[in-house]
């Protein structure tokens, strides 16, 4: 994260905080100015995070009573960072995933919750800060240098752990996120946490990150576990964080492209939101099946027509009803009227 940290100071905070927080004595070590003082401050020296990328600070990065290494101001541009990345990745991603992927005949689907799509946005807006606010420290402490993240393949294991770190990395994420996420269904957690995710039974791209806040952290903590127990390069740590976001809004866009029987796409996911205890895994069906919660996706999900028929739906919202008698005693949501529907057609 030092990186994008790095890319962040030199567009946007050092401008920020120059202007927010000057220095009284302005222009210190500016390496192509005189120091304006005999007794400045201790020096701030610029140092690349990493050696693929070389950002020459211009003057707005000595001008701050805050200098990049200040502690403080390291937090509050992480905490930014984590918060309006994650909305710009889940707006641009969800948006386009809506667009053009999304079947906009699952807005006629009997379980489709009213106004569904504002209060999935609405739940993720809540959700986000917090989750921020959680993650941020734990950049924090990578930043600091206190992970196992590496810059060149020369300060990692070797060339062979830069490719095998990503499948490493699924592999591991997803045997927590299992266990994580099984946890989250039972019952004495299930009501206080993850119901809200639940709430969408015939979820759009836009309940990708519509989660209760320490839901989402809980299965986002695997990914920031790992580079504390495992090398991992700064350059995969990013194009990681970006994939798992656009994963998740993959596996909620309703379209089944593959009945892969290894990989845990939207076919398996959709069942999770329909089945309830079932398929909790994120990329991968092998620890569902060794757990013995994987539900394979039937055939007729496949078949687009099938799938958006009415005689499907009301045989699939008969068993919905029964899951979720069985798991949440009464149904608390508010579908969208049927004349609705009917109009919108």
């Amino acid at each position: 994260m030092d990186v994008v940290l790095e890319v962040v100071d030199h567009y946007i905070a050092d401008h920020a905080y120059a202007v927010l927080i000057p220095s009284k004595l302005a222009g210190y070590d500016y390496p192509s100015s005189a120091n304006l003082s005999t007794e400045s401050p201790p020096a701030w020296h610029y140092e690349p995070a990493t050696h693929y990328l070389y950002l020459e600070p211009t003057e707005a990065a000595y001008l701050s009573a805050w200098p990049r290494h200040n502690p403080v101001r390291q937090l509050i541009t992480l905490f930014l960072i984590t918060w309006i990345f994650g909305l710009v990745v889940y707006f641009v991603f969800a948006t386009l995933s809506y667009v053009l992927i999304f079947d906009k005949r699952t807005l006629n689907h009997p379980k489709f919750v009213k106004n569904q799509i504002p209060l999935e946005i609405i739940s993720t807006m809540k959700a986000l800060p917090v989750i921020a606010m959680i993650t941020a420290p734990i950049f924090w402490i990578e930043v600091r240098g206190h992970s196992k993240l590496y810059d060149a393949t020369e300060d990692g294991p070797g060339f062979w752990y830069d490719i095998a770190q990503f499948p490493f990395f699924l592999l591991f994420t997803d045997f927590c996120i299992y266990w994580v996420h099984r946890g989250l269904h039972h019952p004495s957690i299930y009501k206080a946490l993850h119901k809200l995710h639940h709430k969408w039974i015939m979820p759009t791209p836009f309940a990708s990150h519509a989660f209760h806040p320490l839901d989402g952290f809980a299965q986002s903590a695997p990914y920031h576990l790992f580079p504390f127990l495992f090398p991992l390069s700064k350059i995969a740590y990013i194009v990681l964080f970006v994939f798992v976001n656009f994963w998740s809004i993959m596996i909620h866009d309703g379209e089944y492209l593959t009945d892969n029987p290894v990989i845990n796409g939207a076919a398996c996911h959709s069942l999770h939101h329909s089945r309830f205890e079932v398929n909790y895994g994120q990329f991968f069906t092998g620890f569902d099946r060794l757990g013995g919660t994987y539900r394979k996706p039937e055939a007729w999900m496949f078949e687009r027509d099938i799938k958006m028929s009415q005689k499907t739906w009301r045989a699939e919202s008969k068993q919905v009803d029964d899951f979720v008698k069985e798991i949440e005693g009464t149904d608390d949501r508010t579908y969208r009227p049927q004349h609705e529907s009917k109009k919108s057609k």
